[in-house]
């Protein structure tokens, strides 16, 4: 490691990237639910962009597999990982955003995670390239 890494910096971009393969898990994890069991959500109100469950069900699943891959390339520490994954998590948030209706207290949770991994990787996500 080089000498002028700082630790905290290090340290920060590890959690961003062990975020994103756990918020890309969970969104494949939600996606699995919509498409086997479509009822399990409930819409509350509606919004412009309302989508069929089964169709949110696919969106989280492809949108979870692709978050999970970047989280685990953040820890090769390659700078087109850390572009990806700002990508991602921005493309997370605003699903999650448009997910508000069927699950809202998750979907702001999810949003406010997106917005630290956003946040690591562009302040301290150089300090932990190779």
């Amino acid at each position: 490691m080089s000498e002028n890494r700082s630790g905290l910096a290090v340290g920060l971009s590890v959690f961003a990237g062990t975020l994103l393969v756990l918020v890309g898990v969970l969104h494949a994890v939600q996606g699995l639910v919509a498409l086997f069991n479509d009822t399990f959500y409930v819409v509350g109100q509606e919004w412009t962009f309302s989508f069929d469950v089964t169709t949110w069900g696919w969106i989280h699943l492809l949108l979870g597999v692709l978050v999970a891959f970047a989280g685990f390339f953040i820890f090769r520490g390659a700078v087109w990982a850390r572009t990806v994954g700002v990508a991602v998590a921005v493309l997370s948030a605003i699903v999650n955003f448009a997910w508000l209706p069927y699950y809202p207290v998750w979907g702001l949770v999810v949003i406010a995670l997106d917005v630290f991994v956003i946040w690591a990787l562009t302040a301290h996500g150089r300090d932990i390239v190779a």
